[in-house]
């Protein structure tokens, strides 16, 4: 099944210069690869338990729409943050010149996202235009299970089918100060989710279930209780699989 397409485009100039933005499928971070599939509880008396890498719905969220990428590297450092991007940018258009930017603390006043003093509010510059599909907008936020990251990724919403030839910048709150480190080239800063409009303004049904509802959820639990790895087995249709019939190689 194919989704929908998002366009990226930047300056000719430019393009052999930009890590250019990435299936998230393909981008999965490190740690999913190193860490464990199953431990030992210690509160559990030693019994083995599975870890996240058997959690579909979080891999599912890793491996979801597209991922901007740092254009270079940024490395955190007791005097602020530095980098070097010896890129010719054109001036035949407004093209920011740098990678990075700055936002004022006062932006944010009267929000709890307010950061500290020595939390800087960054925003990362983003050189490519995103157009989505008619009728889609582009969810933009911090990549999803990217914690480890020294910064938090702002969420914002833009229509952008109809602004396709703007750029989407992204601004973040550097939450660790004491980070010090180098982000490479590549990194991803955000992950976008390209949403029908519609999705963006659902209303709500509340209320409670029917005895046949009923009936169906006892049958779901039950499904869960006798297989293992019930849900991707008999619910699942994950980013890119052609139906719940496939098997996760991390099951």
């Amino acid at each position: 099944m194919s989704g929908p397409v998002i366009v990226a485009r930047c300056h000719p100039a430019l393009v052999d210069h930009l890590p250019p933005p990435v299936a998230s499928a393909t981008a999965l971070p490190d740690w999913l690869r190193t860490s464990p599939g199953k431990v030992m509880s210690d509160l559990l008396g030693g019994a083995e338990l599975r870890t996240l890498k058997h959690c579909p719905p979080f891999l599912d969220a890793l491996r979801t729409g597209v991922l901007l990428r740092l254009a270079c590297a940024i490395t955190a450092t007791d005097d602020g943050l530095v980098w070097d991007w010896p890129v010719p940018v054109p001036n035949d258009l407004d093209i920011p010149a740098s990678p990075l930017g700055l936002h004022l603390p006062d932006q944010l006043a009267g929000t709890p996202l307010k950061p500290r003093p020595d939390q800087p509010i960054v925003k990362f510059i983003n050189h490519w235009t995103l157009e989505a599909p008619a009728g889609f907008s582009l969810l933009v936020t911090h990549p999803f299970g990217r914690e480890e990251l020294p910064f938090r990724t702002l969420t914002g919403v833009v229509d952008a089918d109809r602004f396709g030839l703007g750029h989407i910048h992204a601004p973040a709150l550097w939450v660790d100060p004491a980070w010090r480190g180098t982000l490479e080239v590549g990194t991803p800063y955000a992950q976008v989710l390209a949403v029908p409009r519609s999705a963006t303004r659902p209303t709500v049904e509340a209320r409670a279930w029917t005895e046949e509802e009923a009936q169906a959820r006892a049958q779901v639990l039950d499904d869960l209780r006798r297989t293992p790895g019930g849900y991707r087995k008999g619910y699942r249709v994950g980013p890119g699989d052609p139906g719940p019939e496939v098997d996760d190689p991390e099951d």
